[in-house]
């Protein structure tokens, strides 16, 4: 194999969070332009197809992912943690923390792929360490759930929801009006919640590498390709 994933090694890793730790899948390409660490949400794990799936486009970005779960075991059978805002959001800052001391991605600018409640929590936490963070894309996410967060968030920002998922989407164009920082919303035609239409996780896969990569460069509004 050749070109960024030559070197690619997908692992299992227990970040040190808590007295359980949070259970992570970490893959770095080679060469590697920046980290995406993944907040997931409500009824979805680091194991689910669709974040495998989203992950490994990324990889072939030269993108490296942290794909987590924020809570532990025990925790993820109580529904009120799943919106606790707050803890995700301080669990997120950790799991940054540790990526930035391993030899693989330490000195590599950092990003944040949110789902769901999970991107409430990464706006949140890039509106609190914004020297840390570069971007954060959000799918069909509930930004909102940032509260006052939200218009303190400093890196650019893409906001990409399905055409068919009416409530979030209507959710996300209020958030747009919050955001101060450099802000886009993409609405993918025929797309509901889940993305599980054909082709619409490569949708989001190419719109989140482009802003990403375009944010970890430095660039003041990131481009979007269709």
């Amino acid at each position: 194999m050749t070109g960024p994933l030559a070197s690619l090694c997908p692992r299992a890793v227990l970040i040190p969070v808590g007295p359980l730790g949070l259970r992570a899948t970490l893959c770095v390409p080679s060469p590697i332009h920046g980290t995406v660490i993944f907040a997931q949400g409500s009824g979805s794990s680091r194991l689910s197809p669709g974040n495998q799936h989203l992950t490994e486009l990324l990889q072939a970005a030269g993108l490296g992912t942290l794909l987590l779960d924020l809570l532990t075991v025990p925790e993820e059978g109580m529904l009120a943690h799943h919106f606790h805002i707050d803890l995700l959001a301080e669990r997120l800052l950790d799991a940054t923390e540790w990526i930035r001391t391993i030899p693989e991605t330490a000195g590599h600018p950092i990003g944040y792929f949110g789902a769901n409640s999970g991107a409430g929590a990464a706006l949140a936490a890039a509106a609190r360490e914004p020297d840390l963070i570069a971007g954060v894309v959000s799918r069909g996410g509930r930004p909102d759930l940032a509260g006052s967060d939200l218009s303190d968030v400093q890196a650019p920002t893409l906001l990409i929801v399905g055409s068919y998922d009416s409530a979030v989407l209507e959710v996300n164009r209020r958030a747009l009006g919050q955001l101060r920082c450099a802000k886009r919303l993409v609405v993918i035609p025929g797309a509901g919640h889940l993305f599980e239409e054909v082709g619409a996780l490569d949708q989001v896969a190419g719109l989140a590498s482009n802003w990403l990569a375009a944010s970890f460069q430095g660039a003041a509004s990131p481009p979007v390709h269709r």
